[in-house]
């Protein structure tokens, strides 16, 4: 009896053992594959969530231009590049050329900033600093910028520093686009992996998040960047009826302000009190309605575009996109939304499940009783 028993806990001790190292080569195997694929893990996300808001563009383009599906993917991974690298190149080098000729011109003292009107010192809170300021810009801007020294050379390496985030960024965009293209081609291999692992995970109801996943992703590249595209459109037709410069850095402004869910006003606002000193009032005035409205507009924007194929309240996928970006950055405005709509699916599936059980059981005695 005692061999029998020392035998059993060998046997037992062996299969620990045995079960012990098994699940630590395996824990070594996912941690190492982790951190091979860990640089390509953002470009890979960012590539499947711009994959899902263009593959619609992809059959469409396939229908009408009768296509295949992998050559509709190329046009519209090209004219994706295309409009992400011709508006870089013509900001970098109009920043650049710019810079360059700022900095000549203020070495050769041939730089001249016209006088403030007088109505600037009548601007509340800032008015008379602001005035007093620019009148020492306009005439003498070489002791302005000797004054001043420390502060422009801190200035000129945080813009330097935001300069190559920024080049870092695009690249960033570039590898995931063509990462988008190559889903695109493949998207019924794609669909499918994604489809056996919804349903791997959630069982009998993966198809149905998988396709709430998919159709989330694109209410919020509707509701959010596609309302941010459309207010940076029309703050860029307002500012370049009014005659502002630099026209297409405001409207790069206003649309990271717009995806970022605050209002394009804290940048307008600074430039409508600019109008105002330089333009008529007439100007000004229609400038001051027109961005108002502009930044309004995503109060009746965002209902027509968000949520739009999704049965999940607008509210629901707002929060969550704000929320998301909040903690993760840009990529969470997508995965913060997927993530709360698909909770949110759960949460209502556990509650009317819950409801049923009580109905039945509140029955129960009444049938019982017959």
């Amino acid at each position: 009896m005692s061999e029998k028993k020392i035998t059993t806990a060998s046997e037992f001790t062996h299969a620990a053992v045995d079960a012990a190292i098994k699940i630590a080569l395996i824990f070594i195997m996912v941690i190492w594959c982790f951190k091979i694929i860990q640089p390509f893990i953002m470009p890979i996300l960012w590539g499947g969530i711009i994959a899902i808001a263009l593959y619609p563009v992809v059959i469409l383009l396939s229908k009408k231009v009768k296509l295949s599906v992998g050559k509709s993917s190329l046009l519209v991974t090209l004219l994706a590049l295309s409009l992400l690298l011709v508006p870089t190149f013509l900001f970098s080098g109009a920043i650049v050329s710019g810079t360059q000729d700022f900095i000549a011109e203020v070495h050769d003292g041939t730089l001249v900033i016209p006088a403030p009107k007088e109505s600037v010192a009548d601007l509340p809170l800032v008015g008379e600093k602001l005035y007093n300021f620019w009148s020492s810009v306009s005439s003498d801007l070489e002791k302005v910028v000797r004054t001043y020294a420390d502060e422009i050379k801190g200035f000129s390496s945080k813009a330097a520093s935001i300069f190559g985030s920024f080049g870092m960024t695009v690249l960033q965009f570039l590898i995931s686009i063509i990462i988008a293209g190559v889903f695109m081609s493949r998207a019924q291999g794609s669909n499918q992996m994604f489809h056996k692992v919804s349903v791997r995970l959630a069982g009998k109801h993966g198809e149905e998040f998988s396709e709430l996943a998919v159709a989330t992703v694109r209410s919020v590249v509707q509701g959010v960047i596609g309302v941010a595209f459309i207010q940076s459109i029309l703050a860029g037709i307002g500012l370049g009826l009014a005659g502002v410069p630099g026209t297409g850095i405001w409207m790069l402004l206003v649309l990271i302000l717009a995806i970022i869910q605050l209002p394009p006003i804290l940048i307008l606002g600074p430039i409508i009190a600019y109008v105002f000193t330089v333009e008529s009032s007439t100007v000004a005035i229609m400038f001051m309605i027109w961005s108002i409205l502009v930044s309004a507009s995503d109060a009746f924007l965002k209902p027509m575009l968000m949520g739009r194929g999704v049965d999940i309240p607008m509210l629901v996928i707002l929060l969550g996109a704000i929320g998301g970006m909040i903690l993760s950055g840009i990529v969470g405005l997508f995965v913060g939304a997927v993530v709360l709509a698909l909770s949110y699916k759960l949460f209502s599936a556990w509650l009317v499940v819950e409801t049923a059980e009580l109905d039945s059981e509140s029955v129960l005695p009444d049938a019982e009783k017959e």
